[in-house]
């Protein structure tokens, strides 16, 4: 059998599998961002999931960036929360936290009126968002101050105080993807000349010191850091990206960081600005947990982490039809047919295309 349907510890806790259902934006929580009754039931389907890494959810009203999507700054939002990592509980599972600021890739229909912020007063060049207002363009970003980094960093430590109140088992940082703390990281999008831009060092900063200060709540064992170092989403993609992240990943090995979640795969796209980085490449910096995610097969997914490039592998949209997904996995069962696109964000859609994907029977 291979390693990937094999109990896996890290730190103190046991996983059952090595199968992570990925984060997941599914925009269910409702106008005021409180996970309800119709998420508790959706997670817990999928709690045989050796872990499970929850939708991304925003640590501040300032994050915000995509309608209906959750959020970690609300005593409401910490008891809907508990309700949903109880029943997972309930059914043996293990989940995650995964706290997120939009940055730019937000917009000002979602911050009554207010510029959204970014390290540099860059805007994303390509596509549009979807706002409360329907699609637009986007918005150039205003640049953050000093005093509203040390803000956010702070905001950082509450999201995860909140999170462990709720009952998570631990949290990931999401530094990828053209977000707030991916664009951070790299050089086209931050061209700051303060200790927290310029070199690669600098860049480094914010996430390191937002590690700094969830480590006062959570163990490092406790703590994932996602990295999408080849992807273009969100307009992303620098020069010297593979300088930086392997610059990243020796300062989240240096902090004894739990779990590295790493968007290796291109089916997010690629931004071609040299050959990219493989599972492979972290192995060789990074001693904890590696996780690959992105565009995984059954048979890629056991070739990984038979080979040892990974310890872990994230599946995301099999997991929005398959609430089964680990059993068939391990078994090799069928998959269900990939949900319509039309049900993935749509909160109208209520439990159509959201909870009401059949498990597998055999004959």
């Amino acid at each position: 059998m291979s390693d990937l349907f094999k109990e896996i510890k890290i730190g103190n806790t046991r996983f059952s599998n090595r199968i992570v259902m990925a984060p997941l934006t599914r925009a269910r929580s409702g106008e005021n961002r409180v996970p309800n009754s119709l998420m508790k039931q959706y997670y817990q389907q999928r709690s045989s999931a050796g872990l499970i890494l929850s939708e991304a959810t925003v640590i501040s009203k300032q994050g915000i960036g995509w309608v209906n999507t959750p959020g970690i700054y609300s005593s409401e939002q910490v008891a809907g929360w508990k309700k949903i990592t109880d029943a997972v509980k309930e059914k043996s599972g293990k989940i995650f936290l995964q706290l997120w600021h939009c940055g730019r890739a937000s917009h000002s229909d979602f911050l009554d009126g207010q510029a959204t912020v970014a390290p540099s007063a860059i805007a994303i060049q390509d596509g549009e968002i979807h706002t409360p207002q329907g699609k637009k363009k986007h918005e150039t970003p205003r640049a953050l101050d000093i005093s509203e980094i040390k803000s956010i960093i702070e905001d950082y430590y509450q999201a995860s105080v909140k999170a462990k109140d709720a009952g998570f088992d631990g949290i990931e940082i999401h530094s990828a993807n053209g977000y707030l703390l991916d664009t951070f990281l790299q050089s086209k999008t931050n061209t700051r000349t303060d200790d927290y831009g310029g070199s690669i060092e600098n860049r480094c900063r914010l996430l390191s010191e937002i590690i700094d200060r969830v480590k006062t709540v959570w163990q490092s064992d406790q703590i994932s850091v996602r990295l999408s170092p080849n992807g273009n989403f969100n307009d992303m993609g620098s020069d010297d990206f593979r300088e930086q992240f392997i610059a990243v990943t020796q300062m989240i090995e240096k902090n004894k960081i739990g779990i590295l979640h790493v968007m290796d795969g291109l089916g997010f796209g690629f931004h071609e600005k040299g050959e990219p980085m493989t599972l492979s490449d972290f192995r060789k910096i990074y001693s904890g947990v590696i996780i690959g995610n992105c565009g995984y097969t059954r048979e890629k997914a056991i070739e990984r982490v038979d080979n040892g490039d990974a310890d872990m592998i994230a599946f995301g949209r099999p997991y929005i039809s398959n609430p089964d997904l680990a059993e068939r996995l391990i078994n090799n069962y069928e998959l269900n047919p990939d949900a319509p696109m039309d049900v993935w964000y749509d909160a109208s859609k209520g439990e159509k295309g959201y909870i009401d994907f059949p498990i597998y029977e055999a004959n």
